[in-house]
């Protein structure tokens, strides 16, 4: 069995859940494997900005995150972000997050990524809010 194989769901949530900021905003991974994974959280007061929109720097963990464990799926279970990019495409208003990330290429050096950020709301409809896309490196394990 290679060591892709045994990176599955389970040892992916368990991943997030060692992550002391991941435990504080309350993430979960809801899909995980083939080159994508799903990252949810739900919305809370102490995680908006001023105006009552789900606060951008919350989006972007959520990317970064995403973007990561798809990473992972395709590379291996030792990866980190080399670099992300975010563009807010409206502001973020609803129940919960889902950052919806998708393996683009992968090589052996890196794996391009992209990531869909939706706000999803009490009546479960979707509403992009912002997009993202990263690289993803894989490292030497620990």
């Amino acid at each position: 069995m290679t060591e892709i194989a045994a990176h599955d769901l389970d040892t992916a949530r368990q991943a997030l859940e060692s992550q002391p900021f991941s435990r504080l905003v309350g993430a979960r991974l809801t899909a995980f494997g083939d080159g994508a994974a799903t990252l949810e959280l739900d919305v809370r007061e102490e995680l908006r900005q001023q105006h009552g929109f789900l606060h951008g720097g919350v989006l972007s963990y959520a990317a970064d995150n995403a973007l990561t464990f798809a990473g992972g799926a395709a590379l291996g279970p030792h990866v980190l972000t080399g670099g992300f990019s975010v563009q807010y495409l409206r502001p973020a208003l609803g129940r919960t997050l889902r950052a919806r990330a998708e393996v683009v290429h992968a090589g052996r050096r890196q794996a391009v990524v992209r990531c869909d950020l939706l706000m999803i709301a009490g009546d479960g409809t979707e509403t992009l809010c912002a997009v993202a896309q990263g690289t993803v490196l894989p490292i030497p394990a620990p």
